[in-house]
């Protein structure tokens, strides 16, 4: 059964090893000032790189594509040079490495983006949503985001630039490839989601309208680096940072439909993951596979064997593991050994330094 998850597969030019995932993870620990990835970053991924797969933390494409205090960028050329330093690391262990591009849109603080206001798809503030800012002391200090202002079609422009230019750093800086992030409330997803969205234009209304911008941004980073660099992650039915569609089955299946067309090199749908969501209906699943063609990756409260039956019913062709990566960095071996699993420390998620980073160990059999 588990050995649907060690079958090697082609993803775009590349040949992973396995179907298993390491999927974005914020950890925080960027080098400051200049949010820049670091030594102790390209360790923790190179300690990983067993994974088929490493998608890398969120990374934002622009100062104000920033949410949260000591996470990295890739706009400035010293962070084109940090993350060398990581692709490098991982690339050594014959590792796989694609970043994630990211732009929070309305979930920040101006303390996080040089004291401006965010900007996103409407002038609607993210209810009951929390960021934490740089209090300076080592604990972050979580204050409320703010009202956004709604982004001018210059803007857009702008932000869809910013996304292309974001792409072609990735390549620079040695990653295979790219994930663009229109999952978890950040911007894309305020687009996307009918209730974050009141625009009256051409990028608002109609789901084929809320559509819009994704679109433009994944042609624009597609012409820059090709339809086999970049994926896309979707979280259909998650209600994160605040943004909710009203009618996720018909908005989704459509978003699919159209990197479908869009040709990308992969899907990686984020399922709500805390502990008494709901499963993601199999009718949806089904409708998914239906709508594209391409690789699918699932990832959201999935164990070997919830894995391994998802690849062998057809419905997913890799699957990510999230906080077991972190306290596991030879998961792959563990999961095909048997071998138990170590529990993450929740206090060392986030900011700090090697502490809950970089010192968890590789199963010993005693």
């Amino acid at each position: 059964m588990k050995d649907a998850l060690f079958q090697p597969m082609q993803l775009g030019n590349l040949t992973l090893k396995n179907r298993i995932v390491m999927p974005p993870m914020t950890r925080s620990r960027a080098t400051q000032p200049g949010n820049v990835a670091n030594d102790m970053m390209a360790k923790y991924y190179a300690q990983r790189a067993t994974a088929g797969l490493i998608v890398a933390e969120g990374t934002q494409i622009s100062e104000m594509g920033q949410g949260y205090a000591w996470t990295p960028g890739i706009y400035s050329q010293a962070q084109i040079a940090g993350w060398k330093k990581v692709t490098d690391a991982v690339h050594e262990k014959e590792g796989a490495i694609f970043a994630q591009l990211w732009h929070v849109g309305r979930v920040t603080h101006p303390d996080n983006i040089g004291g401006q206001q965010p900007i996103s798809s409407s002038a609607l503030k993210a209810e009951n949503v929390k960021v934490f800012i740089d209090n300076g002391t080592d604990e972050p200090g979580f204050v409320e985001v703010v009202e956004p202002r709604e982004m001018t079609k210059e803007d857009i422009k702008q932000v869809v630039a910013e996304y292309r230019q974001a792409a072609l750093n990735a390549i620079e800086a040695g990653f295979d490839g790219i994930e663009l992030h229109a999952a978890n409330g950040y911007l894309v997803n305020q687009f996307i989601d009918s209730e974050a969205n009141n625009r009256t234009d051409e990028y608002g209304g109609s789901i084929e309208n809320r559509l819009r911008f994704l679109g433009e941004v994944v042609e624009a980073m597609t012409d820059a680096i090709g339809t086999e660099r970049v994926g896309v992650r979707l979280a259909p039915f998650t209600s994160l940072n605040g943004t909710v569609d009203k009618t996720p089955v018909e908005t989704y299946t459509a978003a699919t439909a159209l990197l479908n067309k869009l040709n990308v090199v992969y899907v990686h749908i984020a399922e709500v993951d805390w502990d008494d969501a709901p499963d993601t209906p199999m009718a949806f699943k089904h409708a998914i596979r239906e709508a594209y063609q391409g690789t699918i990756i699932y990832a959201g409260r999935y164990d070997s064997e919830k894995a391994a039956k998802a690849l062998n019913d057809g419905l997913a062709d890799m699957v990510g593991f999230g906080r077991p990566f972190i306290s596991n960095p030879d998961l792959p071996s563990r999961i095909k050994n048997d071998y138990p699993l170590t529990a993450h420390d929740p206090n060392t998620l986030f900011g700090g330094a090697e502490k809950g980073l970089l010192d968890y160990p590789e199963y010993q059999a005693s």
